[in-house]
Formats: structure tokens, sequence, C-alpha cells
């Protein structure tokens, strides 16, 4: 009969404490963001409301509601998918699919790694040189958005280039073989089974642009408006500034209002990435693969 020695027991309780201790560090993860989520519920739960999602702010923003910023945050993420989205895949394509592994590509990958790393202070002195003189837009949805959709394009860039290389390489074999160009396959095999990790990238970016305030201060938010934007080229009020106003610059602010701000915008964050997630589950379903 098998008896156990006592290597194998020691094998057993180490394999125990690391279990515990990966265990213990995973809580210690998840345990800020339940704080963070019940903080947010608890104190800024009275403050919603139809009247709080749906009008403007009043008595010099220490009542009323959040409705301008509300609709400049949802303004700002859109105007930067729909720039930084289909750039962020072109490259990824380029550099996945047709570019030779040579020292101009891997500078490119290190160019892409640096951006990602740049400050976002730094990306909204850019967006001001860029965007607000240079391309002469002004403080407008267009150059903030411009500003953000750059900050975040590494993230598309480098999500669209791993999923599109975690595609089986005898998948494009197979095509070819079949007299398939390279384009003919990119479009009909390698970006469909590769859709559910762009998918992330566009999650982690919507995260990111929605709750970035820094490269929106000098490009494009404004502090309050009177008015709701028009066009692209209009200024606009965003949560994440409106936020940082009412907590800091504002005087006799009720409690529970900067927290129902900041509750609203961690509400629209969790919704795009749901929906996104949602999506991404059901073209996973799809795979045969």
């Amino acid at each position: 009969m098998f008896a156990a020695s006592s290597q194998n027991d020691k094998d057993r309780r180490t394999q125990r404490l690391y279990f515990m201790l990966f265990g213990v560090m995973t809580l210690l993860l998840i345990l800020p963001v339940l704080i963070i989520l019940t903080t947010l519920v608890v104190k800024g739960g009275p403050a919603l409301s139809i009247d709080f999602l749906f009008t403007n702010p009043t008595n010099g923003m220490t009542a009323g509601g959040i409705f301008p910023a509300l609709l400049g945050t949802i303004w700002l993420v859109l105007v930067a998918l729909l720039f930084s989205v289909p750039l962020g895949v072109a490259a990824a394509i380029y550099l996945s699919e047709y570019a030779p592994a040579n020292v101009f590509t891997r500078i490119i990958n290190l160019a892409i790694i640096n951006l990602a790393g740049v400050p976002s202070i730094v990306h909204a002195l850019f967006g001001v040189g860029a965007f607000v003189i240079f391309f002469r837009f002004g403080t407008s949805i267009l150059a903030a958005s411009l500003t953000l959709g750059i900050m975040t394009l590494p993230v598309v860039i480098v999500a669209t280039r791993e999923s599109l290389q975690a595609v089986p390489h005898a998948f494009r074999e197979a095509c070819w073989n079949m007299g398939a160009t390279r384009w003919q396959t990119i479009r009909r095999v390698v970006l469909p089974n590769a859709i559910t990790g762009i998918l992330t990238g566009v999650i982690l970016e919507v995260s990111r642009t929605s709750g970035e305030t820094a490269p929106i201060m000098f490009t494009g938010a404004a502090f309050f408006l009177p008015f709701l934007p028009q066009g692209v080229l209009d200024q606009t009020m965003a949560l994440s500034l409106h936020l940082f106003v009412v907590s800091t610059q504002v005087p006799d602010m009720p409690e529970q209002l900067p927290f129902g701000v900041a509750l609203v915008l961690i509400g629209i964050v969790l919704i795009m990435n749901s929906i996104s997630i949602a999506f991404r589950m059901y073209l996973r379903g799809k795979k045969k693969w």
C-alpha cells in the first residue's frame, strides 16, 4: 500500500500555502473595488433621480442635475472611438499581417509601447498644440476627443495585434492554398476570429476615455456651460471634470452630489463594458475552434 513520505507531506503543505497566498492576493485586488462601489452606492445613491440625470445644474452647481456633463461624456467617448478604433485596427493589421520583421517595425512597436506610458497631462499639452492651435479646432469636442483617441490608441493597437497573432497560422495557409489573397484572408478569416480580442481593447478604451480629466481640461471641456453642444466644434461639459469641479471648486456642496456624479460615471463605464462583454461572449460562442 502506498504511504505518503515526509517529502509528499511537505509538498502538499507548500501547495496549500501557495493556494492560500494566491487566493488572498486575489481578494486584496477585489476588495478595493467592492469598497469603492459600496461607498458610491451608499453615499451617492440618494442623489440619483430622473431630475438629477436629465436637468441642468442650478444654483452655482450645488443643485439640479448633470445632463450637460452626461451628454458631453457620451459625445467625447463616441468621437474618440470613431477616431481611434479604425486607425488602431488598421495599424495593428499592418504590423501583424504585412510589416516585415526588421528594425523599422521594431522601432514602431517600441514607439507604441512608449506612447502608452506617456502621462495624460502631456497628451493634454500635445492636444492643445496639435488640435486646438495648429489644426484650429479650438477648444471643442473634436479637439478633446482626438486627444483622447491619441492617448488610447496604443491600447487598441496592442489588443488587436495580439488577437490577430493568436489566430492559428494554419488558417491563413489554408486560405492561401485555396487561392485567396492576403487581404481576402484577413477580411474573411483572420478578423472574424480575432474580433473578441479587438472588443477587449475597445472596452479598455471606453473605460479610460470616459474617466480622463487632464486631456480634456485644456482641449474641450468646460467647467460650466449654459447650453448643450450642437456639434463637434462646440465645447462641452464632461462628467470627469464636473466631478473634479463639484468636489474641489464649489463651496457648500451637498455631500451626496459628488458621490452621485461619481456613481453615474462608474455606471456609464459598467454599462458600456457590459454591452461589449455580452457581444464578445455572443461572438465567442459562434467560434468553431
